[in-house]
């Protein structure tokens, strides 16, 4: 290890905190928007543990475990944005509790 490297704990305590950023956002928002922004916060934070980890054990396997992470957060956000579009045209304002009420 380098004299310039930066530790692993610190990586982690990084991930940790954008997670975090995350969930709170996912839990105390009720925008789809922002729900959906906040997810990619969390698979963003997943990303940037498989990198760290991979620069020290895995041998670079975390590289093809973020390009898959990546790969599944776009067809997500995707699929997300498609549906909010299509709440949104039938409505200016979107409340996640009211699109789980039009279920049928």
């Amino acid at each position: 290890m380098s004299p310039m490297a930066v530790p692993i704990a610190d990586y982690v305590g990084l991930s940790a905190v954008i997670f975090f950023i995350g969930v709170a956002g996912v839990i105390v928002r009720r925008n789809p928007l922002i729900m959906l922004m906040s997810i990619e916060l969390m698979f963003n934070a997943a990303n940037l543990l498989f990198i760290a980890f991979s620069r020290a054990w895995l041998h670079n396997a975390g590289h093809i475990f973020a390009f898959l992470v990546i790969t599944v957060a776009a067809a997500e956000a995707a699929i997300g944005l498609a549906i909010v579009v299509t709440v949104f045209r039938t409505s200016r304002h979107v409340d996640v509790d009211d699109i789980a009420l039009m279920k049928g």
